[in-house]
């Protein structure tokens, strides 16, 4: 299993593994990223095997370490072609991002079944790149396929989300979380990095939610943690934190999601069952957060705010669903018709039926 670099590639690679192991128990999966990203936190704390390789995404802008891109590709080929000869996989399984390029490329020559999952509409390069070679091509969206560089090994399956998003009581969440039952929930995540605009929009507004008599369950991301924590000083706002571990948790707590549009966030919103404001994230390969967001909207299940609306109009709408029940619960409704719960136990089935 490779992908990594942030949770949209990391979270459906082991919702996969999960199923894997469910479907066979004696299968046995490595995990394959980097050591500064999040799977080098979150992929040995739920028990799988992990190595890394020397290897890092090219920067559009023009940055020095884009100078070691050349050799980090060299060094990361012959890491991963060391590692598969060491591990000796039936099957290579990517999930989008510049980790699993080396390893799906060198097993591909090998002559080791590849599988690629694709969540976002608009595939990234690293897909686009391995779709001609790989045995199989799952993808979350019909659009993708015009993407890719061929069509015979591309199935549609939806994103897999993890089971243990499922089942946890709002009681056990707010304990968690410190929470007050009596008050309204908002639970704000930018995606596992967190997005700086959001952060600073609720910074701005925190004082009113409170007044309000409602709470926060926010994921700031590591680089805005000490500066957005500075909001929750000598007020009762909720839980404030760099990374959610147990959004299962999270999930149960909340009575409204505000978030990002990435394709893992849509396929959990979608699998539990939320009402949501998304505010897609405005550099987006070809805008595909957009794209992914309006599925949503159009469904009646999410509100959509660009973000360079978020000033005038976050605090609005988070006020104007807060006070509104009946529109939450059915927003929630509508976004759990959209979902496919059973996409992870599709993928691992067929991975599975590529072993000889």
């Amino acid at each position: 299993m490779a992908g990594g670099g942030t949770g949209g590639h990391l979270f459906p690679a082991l919702a996969v593994a999960d199923e894997v192991r469910t479907i066979n128990p004696r299968a046995v999966l490595w995990f394959v990223g980097t050591k500064r990203k999040i799977e080098a936190r979150v992929v040995p704390a739920q028990g799988y095997e992990f190595r890394t390789i020397w290897i890092s995404g090219f920067h559009r802008s023009l940055r020095l370490e884009n100078l070691l891109f050349p050799l980090k590709v060299l060094v990361s080929l012959v890491q991963s072609f060391f590692l598969i000869k060491q591990f000796r996989p039936d099957v290579a399984v990517g999930t989008g991002g510049y980790v699993c390029g080396p390893i799906l490329a060198v097993a591909s020559l090998l002559g080791i079944p590849t599988v690629v999952h694709e969540s976002n509409s608009y595939p990234g390069v690293t897909t686009r790149m391995l779709s001609g070679r790989a045995t199989r091509v799952f993808t979350a969206f019909d659009a993708t396929n015009r993407w890719l560089k061929k069509t015979d090994n591309i199935e549609r399956v939806g994103t897999p989300t993890r089971d243990s998003l499922d089942g946890a009581s709002k009681d056990e969440a707010s304990r968690h979380f410190g929470l007050d039952l009596q008050k309204k929930t908002v639970l704000v995540v930018g995606g596992s990095l967190g997005a700086a605009s959001i952060n600073k929009t609720i910074g701005r507004i925190a004082g009113v939610l409170r007044q309000r008599n409602s709470q926060l369950i926010w994921q700031t991301g590591q680089s805005d943690f000490q500066r957005m924590k500075g909001s929750f000083e000598g007020q009762a706002l909720g839980w404030i934190g760099a990374f959610i571990d147990r959004m299962d948790l999270a999930f149960a707590a909340a009575d409204l999601v505000v978030s990002r549009s990435g394709a893992t966030t849509i396929a959990e919103l979608t699998r539990i069952g939320k009402a949501a404001i998304l505010i897609p994230f405005p550099f987006a390969a070809a805008d595909h957060q957009t794209f992914n967001a309006k599925a949503l909207t159009d469904a009646g299940a999410a509100v959509l705010i660009p973000d360079r609306e978020l000033d005038e109009r976050l605090e609005q709408e988070l006020i104007r669903l807060l006070n509104d029940d009946v529109k939450r619960i059915s927003m929630a409704t509508a976004c759990k018709s959209l979902g496919n719960p059973n996409a992870g136990k599709i993928v691992a089935g067929k991975i599975l039926g590529f072993i000889r």
